[in-house]
């Protein structure tokens, strides 16, 4: 499996309620809708630790090509764009997980 990690920080002047409103209700929506998306989890920030970053989502596609091929589909586009309009910064960080039980 391939795992995208994406990092996110609120537009500026937006409150971090603000934030969650429209990343869970709005955004977490259409990101359910990306071809081939296998699993994913939105962790919300505490606001007692916010800093550099708001929210992080993980995003689990069956290899890299799945993940580049549900971003150059529409849906893929338009979660990009929505994204991209809600945002003051976005990283993207592709990573292997190795998990200790």
């Amino acid at each position: 499996m391939f795992k995208a990690m994406i990092l996110l920080k609120r537009k500026e002047g937006a409150t971090l309620a603000e934030f969650a409103e429209w990343w869970l209700q709005q955004h977490r929506p259409l990101a359910e809708k990306l071809p081939g998306l296998k699993q994913a989890i939105f962790n919300m920030i505490d606001e007692e630790t916010a800093g550099n970053y708001d929210g992080v989502s993980e995003l689990w596609f069956e290899d890299r090509k799945a993940f580049v091929q549900a971003y150059e589909s529409d849906i893929g586009q338009e979660v990009a764009a929505d994204s991209l309009a809600n945002v003051s910064g976005r990283e993207r960080m592709f990573v292997t997980e190795h998990i200790i039980k």
